[in-house]
């Protein structure tokens, strides 16, 4: 089983990656936010999860070990496959995904592409002990709140949920510890240029 590969990037599209490893091109899917985090890179090391079915050997890879777990725990839920849960993971973060599971806040996870009720329940039943364990991730608390709150002020104003998500991180990732009012007037000012 592959467990993590690195190397030089050869071809990178949002959900493909082609890795060059000592002359060996790796085909590894990938998250909408794996990518987003190594888009510009040259190199890169990612965690593998590999997928071996009676017809084709799939790797999965992330950027981060957190993003495997959690993946992991996705395809451990009934009905959910590796190509939904990398789904998944492209349409929330991992952190907002735990306090999305943690709170039992439904319509977040149905706002994913491709994701029903009944598959967020079950996630709920079949997740909410095992996503205490995992290990706590920077700003959960404080981000993840004023994230989730500053999302829905921007899509009830009528922008586009992934684009919204998008900036709401962005301005996150430089300052983790602004209130709502100011993530909201810095994204509306980024949205309206």
């Amino acid at each position: 089983m592959i467990g993590f590969l690195s190397g030089k990037v050869l071809s990178a599209k949002p959900t493909k990656l082609i890795i060059d490893v000592n002359g060996v091109g790796y085909l590894v899917n990938i998250s909408i936010t794996t990518f987003e985090k190594i888009a510009d890179q040259k190199e890169v090391a990612l965690y593998i999860y590999t997928n071996v079915r009676e017809d084709a050997i799939v790797l999965f890879g992330f950027s981060s070990e957190s993003e495997k777990e959690m993946f992991e725990l996705l395809i451990s839920v009934n009905g959910i496959g590796p190509k939904l849960a990398q789904s998944i993971l492209s349409g929330i973060q991992v952190d907002e995904l735990k306090q999305a599971i943690q709170t039992s806040d439904i319509s977040r996870i149905v706002a994913v592409p491709g994701v029903g009720r009944k598959t967020a329940e079950r996630i709920f039943v079949e997740l909410k002990g095992k996503v205490d364990s995992m290990p706590e991730l920077e700003g959960i608390l404080h981000s993840g709140n004023v994230r989730g709150e500053a999302i829905a002020a921007l899509t009830t104003l009528g922008y586009n949920l992934k684009i919204a998500e998008k900036i709401t991180r962005e301005i996150l990732t430089i300052d983790s510890s602004i209130s709502i009012e100011d993530l909201i007037r810095r994204a509306l000012s980024q949205l309206n240029r």
